[in-house]
């Protein structure tokens, strides 16, 4: 009797790329290569994205195939898209940083002292024949001129969690030279009058740090709406192949980074290069390439 032929095909069914598999193409793409032999690089190496290399002494290691390469490509570039205007320009903005040798960290959450208390929060001590009432000035300098942050902050007692989009320092082993910087992003006149109507916020980033600067596209403001101890980055251009311009730099103000601050900086990751960024997380866009920046941030 002839047997009949199989309806069901000899080959496995095709595996769905997920991110997963395209964190590893990615590892694959920027290290020697050598492999895992985990259940990942089967599934790679089943679906031509990846090739398995022997070298004449037994050496294995993996390579991209045109295939895998094309891969990485299409999901950069759905990434890129997804973006928002908001999140490209800080990308772009933190690249700029990142070129200039400063350390780099987003999505903070600090906490910061604020030297304003709303009156209607306080009840001031009622005067008594050994303690007179209290006829200074209810706030205090955030910056004194003869003293360090520490002694101010701990006079205000007012605390407030900042989120800052970016936050970085410098690439110095002395703590004098770490000049700390906050820069905040808006991408839109909205977005900024926003942020301008906090007084407490503002407060929050200065305290933070030595210089705090805002960010946005050309044409959203003038400079004369910013106050005066901010500073200023304008975007000309586009996001993706667009220039920062310089147009006022912040007021410097004394700052000792405090403990906790310390303890979230080590918690925290920072961003790298602009190469380790463009998929630092499964899936995860790469920021667009910048160009050299004119004046130093």
């Amino acid at each position: 009797m002839t047997a009949l032929p199989s309806t069901a095909s000899d080959s496995p069914p095709s595996t769905p790329i997920t991110r997963f598999h395209r964190t590893r193409l990615m590892q694959i793409w920027r290290s020697a290569g050598w492999p895992c032999k985990d259940g990942l690089e089967i599934d790679l190496l089943a679906a031509g994205l990846i090739h398995l290399h022997i070298a004449p002494d037994g050496c294995e290691t993996l390579r991209l195939t045109d295939e895998g390469i094309r891969t990485l490509a299409q999901a950069r570039q759905r990434g890129v898209r997804a973006l928002s205007l908001h999140d490209r320009l800080g990308q772009k903005f933190a690249a700029q940083l990142l070129a200039s040798g400063r350390i780099v960290w987003t999505e903070l959450s600090l906490r910061a002292v604020i030297d304003t208390v709303p009156m209607g929060d306080v009840v001031p001590p009622a005067a008594t024949a050994d303690a007179p009432a209290n006829t200074a000035p209810a706030m205090a300098p955030l910056w004194a001129e003869d003293d360090h942050a520490p002694a101010a902050r701990a006079a205000a007692n007012v605390w407030r969690m900042a989120r800052p989009d970016l936050f970085s320092v410098r690439n110095t082993s002395v703590p004098a030279y770490l000049q700390p910087m906050v820069h905040e992003v808006k991408a839109s006149r909205a977005d900024l009058l926003s942020d301008l109507r906090h007084d407490a916020k503002r407060q929050a980033y200065q305290w933070l740090c030595e210089e705090c600067y805002y960010v946005f596209p050309a044409g959203i403001a003038e400079p004369e709406e910013i106050p005066e101890h901010f500073g200023i980055w304008v975007l000309h251009g586009s996001a993706e192949d667009g220039r920062f311009e310089l147009l006022r730099p912040a007021r410097h103000n004394r700052c000792t980074l405090p403990f906790s601050v310390w303890m979230a900086l080590c918690k925290a990751t920072p961003l790298r290069s602009d190469d380790d960024m463009a998929q630092t997380h499964l899936g995860e866009p790469a920021p667009p390439a910048t160009d050299t920046p004119t004046t130093p941030p």
